[in-house]
């Protein structure tokens, strides 16, 4: 196996078998994956690999930011010669599509992005372009700091302050505490999906939540004839209810 040592890069399960690859959305950490993570003895038959993104979490940051600088670092830690299936949330996705790829010399069988944001404005693209621009804001206690946190990786009221989700992400140094996301990693852009799709040399799902606004079926279905959509479920659906995320990994089961 790859080197799991660097920071930020849980691991577990069987040795043997395939290997499940977790990517978080932007903002957030691989503790996001916890829910899925207790379920996957019994759904999936080899280990799992949660890794903060670079720039989240305990991973450090990257001097800039692409998909393909991301993917190149997950890439580098992911064995050889063993199957790897990996699901991505939001910016997870989009990184288990550029994996799927092939570019990056992992042997990827199958490939599922949950709630990819496919259409950006220019409006959209220009806020994000100046949030990478500011320096990261000092809170004076661990409470405004969670609280941000919360907003920022779209996880507020879904997760205690208190949880590993949250705690993952936030940093105390003299006296004040921070996020541990690198602001610029709101420069990453809009990804390319449907040259993503055409690269792919493995199966690959699109899913959603049927109520996720940033990911809504019509703008899937211009992509993929058949997104798998989840019931009742909005953007953080492997956080709201990670058993919805089951006949995604009965797809990524290759």
């Amino acid at each position: 196996m790859g080197d799991t040592s660097a920071p930020g890069f849980r691991q577990g399960g069987p040795e043997d078998g395939p290997l499940l690859v977790l990517l978080h959305g932007l903002g957030a950490t691989g503790a996001v994956w916890d829910g899925l993570i207790e379920l996957l003895p019994a759904h999936w038959p080899g280990g799992w690999l949660a890794p903060d993104l670079r720039g989240h979490g305990a991973a450090p940051p990257l001097s800039r930011y692409s998909f393909g600088g991301l993917a190149a670092r997950i890439a580098a830690h992911l064995p050889t010669g063993r199957p790897i299936a990996v699901l991505g949330h939001s910016l997870g996705g989009v990184l288990a599509l550029t994996l799927a790829s092939g570019w990056f010399g992992v042997q990827v069988t199958a490939a599922a992005g949950l709630g990819i944001k496919v259409r950006w404005t220019e409006e959209e693209l220009a806020k994000a372009a100046a949030l990478a621009d500011k320096p990261a804001r000092e809170f004076a206690t661990r409470a405004e700091a969670a609280d941000r946190h919360l907003k920022v990786s779209g996880l507020l009221g879904l997760v205690a302050e208190d949880s590993a989700a949250v705690s993952t992400g936030l940093v105390q140094s003299d006296g004040s505490w921070r996020l541990a996301l690198d602001q610029r990693a709101f420069g990453v852009g809009a990804p390319d999906l449907p040259g993503l799709l055409a690269a792919a040399k493995c199966p690959t799902v699109l899913a959603a939540g049927e109520h996720d606004p940033m990911s809504p079926a019509e703008h899937l279905r211009a992509l993929v004839i058949e997104p798998l959509m989840l019931p009742g479920r909005g953007h953080n659906a492997h956080v709201e209810a990670p058993e919805s995320l089951l006949p995604v990994l009965d797809r990524l089961r290759i």
